[in-house]
């Protein structure tokens, strides 16, 4: 008999956390190699990079410690499994696959936490940018 033990996360250290228009954030999953996914969450499209797994983050992980270098996102109220848009830049039309991770516990307690400790009425990146 193999012996399974279910070790979830017990603690996400975020950070860096971004707001960005729903565009840019479609926009920076765009890379030469193909379309990267979102994630979606209880109203919130997003997506998060994580720290290199160096020996001591892995450690860290071994014990249940995730870092996410950096968080974006926005406001996205209905799930959908596809986002297409026009990209203006790539003279293409674009999809990017979105992940509906809302029975993750992780991400949900991120979400939560999120819009307990983040200003919703904070500006999207870009927002102030002047345009040249």
């Amino acid at each position: 008999m193999i012996k399974i033990t279910f070790s979830p996360a017990t603690e996400l250290v975020v950070h860096e956390v971004v707001s960005m228009t729903k565009d840019d954030l479609l926009l920076e999953r765009i890379t030469p190699a193909g379309n990267m996914p979102l994630y979606w969450c209880n109203g919130v499209l997003f997506s998060f990079s994580s720290i290199p797994m160096t020996d001591e983050i892995v450690k860290e992980y071994m014990k249940g410690k995730i870092h996410w270098l950096e968080v974006h996102f926005t406001s996205m109220e209905r799930y959908v499994p596809v986002i297409t848009f026009e990209s203006a830049e790539y003279k293409a039309t674009m999809n990017v696959r979105v992940i509906d991770t809302s029975a993750s516990l992780l991400h949900s307690e991120f979400i939560k936490w999120l819009g307990e400790n983040v200003n919703a009425n904070a500006k999207p990146a870009g927002a102030n940018a002047k345009k040249r």
